[in-house]
C-alpha cells in the first residue's frame, strides 16, 4: 500500500469487549484516558455483550445504563451460563463488522479476550473469521472453569499480547496466570485497582513500542497481500 507521498498505513482494527455489566459506550469513555495520540493509531469497534445486565452493576450512578454481561458464571467462577452463545455472539459479530486484526478486553471482556486465541487455536471458537492476530487486556484473568482452562490454555500462547496489571486489582493473581499463559507478552504494572488506568510516562513508552509492532506487522501482511494479488493478476 502505497503513494507518492509515502506509504499509507492502515490502523490495525480492534474489537473492544467491555467489562461486566457495563457497554460498548462505557469501554470506548474509559479508553479515551488514554492520550488521543494513542487512541488515534487504532480502529475500534466498540460492542455490546449479548445478555442485558442480570443484577445491579458496579458501576451505577457513575456511568448511564444500559448495561451487559457477556455470561453468566457462579460465585467461584467455575461455571458458567451461556458461554457458548456468548461465543457465537461474538463471531457473529466479527464477521458483520470485520475483519479484525486483534481484541481489546476489559474485565470480562478482558478474560474473552485472553482465552479465545487458544479457543480459536483449538478449533472450539471463531472458526469463521480470520485468526486473532493481537489482543490487548485491561484487568484480564484467567478463566477458572476447568473445561475452559483446558481448552483455551493447553499450549502457550503466541499471540502477540499487550496486558495491564493493577497493583490492587483483586483478579491481579489470575491476570499473573493468564500473562503466564503467554509466550511474549508486553506487561504495563499500574498502581490502581480494577480500572482502565491512565498512562504514566514510562507505561506511554511500552504501549508505544507495542503499538509501534503490531503496525509494522499489519503493515507487512499486508503488503504480501498486495504482492499476492499482483502475482495472481491475469495478464
Amino acid at each position: 500500500m502505497g503513494s507518492e507521498g509515502g506509504s499509507i498505513v492502515r490502523k490495525p482494527r480492534f474489537l473492544c469487549l467491555h467489562g461486566f455489566r457495563t457497554s460498548g459506550e462505557i469501554m470506548k469513555i474509559q479508553l479515551n484516558r488514554w492520550p488521543k495520540a494513542v487512541i488515534d493509531r487504532l480502529d475500534l469497534v466498540f460492542l455490546d455483550a449479548p445478555f442485558p445486565c442480570q443484577g445491579k452493576s458496579d458501576v451505577d450512578g457513575i456511568f448511564d445504563p444500559p448495561y451487559y454481561e457477556w455470561f453468566q458464571f457462579n460465585k467461584e467462577f467455575t461455571e458458567y451460563e451461556n458461554f457458548e452463545n456468548c461465543l457465537e455472539y461474538i463471531e457473529d459479530r466479527m464477521i458483520k463488522l470485520g475483519p479484525f486484526d486483534g481484541l481489546i478486553g476489559f474485565s470480562q471482556g478482558g478474560m474473552l479476550s485472553g482465552g479465545l486465541p487458544g479457543l480459536q487455536a483449538k478449533g472450539i471458537a471463531l472458526q469463521k473469521v480470520p485468526k486473532i492476530k493481537f489482543i490487548i487486556i485491561i484487568g484480564g484473568a484467567m478463566f477458572r472453569s476447568t473445561k475452559v482452562v483446558e481448552d483455551a490454555y493447553s499450549s502457550s500462547i503466541d499471540t502477540p499480547s499487550l496486558h495491564f496489571l493493577g497493583e490492587t486489582d483483586f483478579l491481579k493473581p489470575y491476570g499473573i496466570k493468564l500473562i503466564e499463559s503467554f509466550k511474549n507478552p508486553v506487561v504495563v504494572h499500574h498502581p490502581k485497582g480494577h480500572t482502565v488506568p491512565r498512562l504514566d510516562e514510562r507505561s506511554l513508552v511500552k504501549v508505544t513500542a507495542f503499538l509501534e509492532t503490531i503496525e509494522n506487522l499489519v503493515m507487512m501482511e499486508d503488503e504480501n497481500k498486495d504482492g499476492e494479488e499482483i502475482n495472481c493478476t491475469p495478464i
